[in-house]
């Protein structure tokens, strides 16, 4: 397909990785450095982004803006999108829960935008078959066809918006839930003076548990960003008639990490800070 400009809200680390496949595909990534950090523009600029300065000139300029931030701002990131006058085709690709997807989508659509729902499963991806952007909505062959490079790989799963966002949600409440209650036994574990003794009976041979002490020390970093996530999960779930309590739960445990982001904790910190709260 042609060549076309497209927006990134905003480069950070998983950001960075659908804009480097959509620019690989042949496409300008533009991006806005107001209010942005310097680690943020330094990674745009190592990338080749293209910086519109502000959010009204990306609207202005991008027929096709992409939307990877923390999912407690997506809605207002999207609302400030379409206050710019943004009327284009749209992908929220945020983990937020499928009826807080649909009501982004209804007030976007509402003012003339084409909007596509996005779930992301999988780490910023080095290679392609890694990580899999799921897409779903009217409109959403027109953005698969933007990721045809790698190394993320898209996929169309139905035209309904929040079927990409259940699949994302399904997938966390599994995958990010199952650390967070390890994080939480492993608190308990060692608070009540047992820790050692737990670890060496998981140690047994024959013994699976999932998650270990090395998925705790990765999570720890993006619990900022998992908290509020959780609570997504949460609500997805009691959507479908589940309940919603453990999730809850879950994002209790990574907000009691939020002070982790961006740094490098041993095992020791971040029971330090479960013990603490």
């Amino acid at each position: 397909m042609n060549a076309q400009r497209i927006g990134i809200l905003h480069p950070g680390e998983m950001g960075s990785a659908v804009a480097a496949t959509v620019r690989n595909s042949g496409h300008e990534v533009w991006w806005v450095s107001e209010g942005r950090s310097h680690r943020s523009r330094a990674r745009a600029e190592s990338a080749g982004f293209i910086d519109a300065g502000m959010l009204a000139h990306l609207s202005d300029n991008c027929p096709v803006i992409l939307s990877v931030c923390p999912p407690e701002f997506a809605a207002d990131l999207a609302d400030h999108v379409l206050a710019n006058g943004f009327r284009g085709t749209y992908l929220d690709a945020n983990a937020i829960s499928p009826p807080h997807k649909q009501a982004i989508a209804a007030r976007m659509q509402a003012g003339g935008v084409h909007f596509v729902d996005g779930g992301i499963v999988g780490l910023p991806p080095k290679a392609k078959g890694q990580t899999r952007l799921y897409l779903s909505g009217e409109h959403a062959e027109s953005v698969a066809c933007l990721f045809e490079a790698g190394p993320l790989d898209a996929e169309v799963i139905g035209a309904e918006v929040g079927k990409a966002s259940a699949l994302k949600m399904c997938y966390a409440a599994q995958n990010k839930g199952s650390i967070a209650l390890l994080a939480a036994v492993m608190g308990a574990a060692d608070r009540l003076g047992v820790l050692e003794e737990l670890r060496r009976e998981w140690a047994r041979p024959g013994r699976t548990i999932g998650p270990n002490e090395g998925h705790v020390l990765r999570a720890a970093p993006k619990a900022w960003r998992w908290s509020a996530e959780m609570h997504e999960i949460a609500s997805t779930l009691e959507t479908a008639g589940m309940p919603p309590e453990f999730h809850q739960a879950a994002g209790e445990i990574y907000e009691k990490l939020r002070e982790f982001k961006d740094a490098n904790p041993t095992i020791e910190d971040v029971l330090q800070k479960l013990r603490a709260s």
